[in-house]
């Protein structure tokens, strides 16, 4: 209501100085900010009521615009021509409107960064690299996570590539963003599989379920580097001493491996524990929400379900026994993994199915195909007669 008053009475006083008859032209969104700067220099010439008058008017439209719009667009230019006027203006912050002074001054500090951080830039006086040396930078960055930027200095030298060592810091930092979980240095987690296979079993629960709903569990350990199954169990009620007993079954001739990844199951508890560190078994247990730490068990469990177990009614825990038993045979002797480019987990075995009960296949050079029901015939062993 006081701001209505004010306005009127600002206006009967623009009305007695006799300026009715003036148009204000209002500049269009195109010509921002250059509309604003030649509106200001025709108010040079106008008259100081005149101009009361118009920012009453104006000052009164934006009451009722800020009554109506929560949260106004602005863009780039709109900010920095705020910032500027502001500056010019004593009681800046009675005049605004549509943005918070602190908004404002925010705006203002960004600029101010923005300013700086251009005009302390270093010239650049060498010519730009081209971007297949770029991309080689990068690339021994990430494939070499203990090298610095003098070693990958030094590594470009053997290649006739002449780079300074400030350029390769600059291309590292790029390519080695690092998240809030990863390692500023050092080697990564499949760095450290890829090293350690052959001294890596994994070991993980499947749970199935019967013909009749019942839960049913299988308990697996593979070898990372043979991709071979160890060892596995079936039971209706997984405890931690029926896992202890699991592993000592696996490792009867203290034939253990050097680390054991599992993970944060509580069927894991003290006597498994106490198992693994007397056979000086060093338990890595995987991350939360991480299921790429134990990833080759968990590919492993997929393929279990998906050829075999999805295709089988499974009566009972002798039953699933007897068909996981099955399985694992094949798997270990006669299917070749990609993994490991197409090789036999146990190469060299002979087959472990009768061949009298198999087909006979096609013949060809080397001698005739036999083919070796798996599962009732689910699966085929395929090899060539004596």
């Amino acid at each position: 209501m006081f701001e209505f008053l004010e306005f009127l009475v600002v206006l009967v006083v623009g009305l007695r100085g006799g300026i009715v008859g003036r148009v204000w032209k209002r500049p269009t969104s195109e010509s921002l900010p250059a509309g604003t700067v030649s509106g200001a220099v025709l108010d040079l010439c106008r008259s100081k009521q005149e101009l009361i008058v118009e920012n009453a008017l104006l000052r009164q439209q934006l009451i009722v615009l800020g009554r109506q719009v929560n949260r106004p667009q602005l863009t780039n230019a709109d900010r920095a021509l705020l910032v500027l006027l502001a500056g010019r203006l004593g009681s800046w912050k009675s005049a605004l409107f549509i943005v918070q002074p602190d908004t404002l001054l925010r705006w203002h500090r960004a600029s101010f960064r923005l300013f700086w951080k251009r005009k302390s830039r270093a010239p650049s006086r060498q010519p730009r690299l081209p971007n297949e040396t770029i991309d080689l930078i990068q690339r021994m960055a990430v494939e070499n996570r203990l090298w610095g930027a003098e070693r990958i200095r030094g590594e470009l030298l053997k290649l006739d590539i002449k780079v300074c060592k400030r350029t390769v810091q600059k291309y590292m930092r790029q390519s080695r963003k690092q998240g809030p979980s990863e390692r500023k240095s050092g080697q990564n987690w499949c760095t450290f599989v890829r090293n350690h296979a052959s001294q890596i079993w994994a070991a993980d629960f499947l749970p199935v379920y019967d013909l009749f709903f019942r839960p049913l569990f299988i308990f697996l350990i593979i070898e990372l580097g043979s991709r071979r199954v160890v060892h596995f169990g079936v039971t209706r009620s997984p405890t931690d001493e029926w896992t202890a007993q699991q592993l000592r079954e696996a490792t009867p001739y203290a034939e253990a491996p050097r680390f054991m990844i599992r993970d944060n199951d509580s069927k894991y508890g003290v006597q498994f524990t106490r198992v693994a560190e007397a056979r000086a078994i060093e338990v890595l247990r995987t991350p939360y929400k991480a299921p790429r730490a134990n990833a080759f068990c968990e590919r492993f469990l997929g393929r279990v379900r998906r050829e075999c177990l999805d295709h089988v009614l499974i009566l009972g825990e002798r039953h699933l026994y007897q068909v996981v038993k099955e399985y694992v045979r094949y798997y270990n002797s006669a299917r070749p993994h990609q993994g490991i480019g197409q090789a036999i987990p146990n190469e060299g075995g002979s087959s472990a199915y009768s061949a009298q009960e198999a087909p006979p296949g096609d013949g060809g050079a080397g001698g005739k195909v036999i083919s070796f029901p798996v599962l009732g015939g689910l699966h085929h062993d395929y090899r060539r007669a004596a």
